[in-house]
């Protein structure tokens, strides 16, 4: 039954692992940032790659401070794809970036998080 379980959950975490790293789409996230960003300077960063749409970086909400992380939507994907590219791992205000696709968030709906182990068979403490 543990072989079953493991199964299922590797399939689960390949599948979550494909959907977010082969979905491009025109809103990035965009991790790393640094408390000093506001929302201009990083439409001003991001703005060479084509046209940004909007621009959200989140703040905490009893200290006001940025929460180091935000979101750039552009007009078209392969926009948003050439600007991933270019700024992926790129210093902005002495810190660097890491940027990915925005996955679509979908209200109520459940949340997989798969806990894999290295190997299945450490349940099995007989073999």
């Amino acid at each position: 039954m543990n072989r079953a379980i493991l199964s299922i959950a590797k399939r689960a975490a390949t599948t979550v692992q494909n959907s977010a790293s082969a979905a491009p789409n025109s809103k990035l996230f965009v991790a790393g940032l640094s408390w000093s960003v506001d929302e201009k300077s990083l439409k001003d960063a991001f703005s060479s790659f084509g046209d940004v749409t909007e621009v959200k970086i989140t703040y905490d909400k009893d200290s006001g401070r940025s929460r180091g992380f935000g979101f750039v939507s552009f007009s078209k994907v392969d926009e948003a794809v050439c600007a991933k590219d270019a700024m992926d791992g790129k210093a902005l205000l002495g810190r660097s970036l890491r940027i990915s696709f925005a996955l679509e968030r979908v209200r109520g709906g459940p949340v997989i998080v798969p806990r894999l182990s290295d190997s299945g068979d450490h349940y099995n403490r007989n073999g």
